[in-house]
């Protein structure tokens, strides 16, 4: 009897292992689906015009302290909106190139086209990760409550873009150049305040720049499938100029975007920093040696977008 027992216990602590597994499984499945690590690339920016837009308020609100900082349930809030918001966007995007990234040998074994995710498993995230954003946007400042759909409506055409046209760099751009504004809006509620858009601009072009370099992996296939893509469209030469003088361009609107915000020179040594990583990136790519796509790509980038935010840390710790 008592062996029994013992069987039933080791039996009964397999069947919840196994779910255990299956569950931890299921969410790295659903982590890769919406590549969460990328949100370094844009949650940094965010932050920055929640900083920037608080200092530049004047006086205290509800997600603005007395001293000039957003308060901690602001920082939350807008996070939560920010991954909420890119979740549903990935998620879409996803479900939208299935038949694409099915084609592609280098994007079949994603979890959709590959099969790892049911179709209502896929729907159900996107309800939680879009109910998680709009939660969020209400508990943020009430402008926000009537411009949200502005977000998502860019969210959603972007996957599209890249059907008609290789300008869907710049759109993808437009999306994550939201995010300096949108946090700025969020915490302040005032949209007219020019510092916020010139961020995001930067961040627009600073985005599509690496996306081209990006971009520069799938040319034959998307030659092929009728996607389009600067690389695909106009060549890896020109697009990889194109990415330059992104770039260029990016570390201009981020010294115009301290200039003002009145930012230190905290501030414009992370700019600095930034550049001269800007040109490595652009320096270990060429159209005759793409082996360094994801070193310029993924790892440069989220260094970049750190090294920014601690610079304006940095520039309000001293400032205050």
């Amino acid at each position: 009897m008592r062996c029994g027992v013992t069987w039933d216990l080791s039996s009964t602590a397999q069947e919840n292992l196994g779910f255990g597994a299956r569950v931890s499984g299921k969410i790295a499945i659903f982590l890769e689906l919406v590549k969460f690590e990328h949100s370094i690339f844009a949650l940094p920016y965010a932050f920055i015009g929640a900083i920037y837009g608080a200092a530049s308020l004047g006086g205290s609100n509800d997600w603005v302290t007395a001293s000039g900082w957003p308060t901690w349930s602001a920082i939350l809030w807008v996070t939560v909106a920010m991954v909420g918001a890119r979740s549903f966007a990935f998620v879409v995007n996803r479900a939208a190139d299935k038949e694409i990234d099915a084609r592609n040998p280098r994007t079949a074994g994603r979890a959709v086209p590959a099969g790892l995710i049911k179709a209502w498993e896929l729907w159900l995230f996107s309800g939680l990760v879009l109910a998680a954003f709009l939660f969020a946007v209400w508990q943020l400042d009430p402008i926000t409550r009537m411009l949200w759909p502005f977000v998502l409506v860019a969210f959603l055409i972007y996957p599209y873009t890249k059907r008609f046209t290789w300008l869907c760099h710049y759109w993808l751009g437009l999306c994550l150049g939201l995010a300096p504004v949108g946090a700025w809006v969020a915490v302040t509620g005032l949209v007219s305040d020019p510092a916020p858009w010139v961020f995001g601009a930067a961040v627009a072009l600073w985005t599509a720049g690496f996306d081209i370099i990006y971009a520069t992996q799938d040319v034959e296939c998307d030659i092929r499938d009728g996607v389009h893509s600067v690389p695909a469209d106009l060549g890896v030469a020109p697009g990889l100029v194109q990415t330059k003088v992104t770039h260029v361009a990016t570390v201009g609107l981020l010294v115009l975007g301290g200039l003002l915000v009145g930012a230190g020179w905290p501030l414009y040594v992370a700019v600095t920093v930034a550049a001269v990583l800007l040109a490595y990136e652009n320096m270990i790519i060429s159209a005759d040696d793409l082996s360094r796509v994801n070193a310029a790509f993924f790892t440069t980038n989220g260094v970049i977008a750190v090294i920014i935010f601690v610079g304006t840390l940095a520039d309000r710790f001293l400032a205050t």
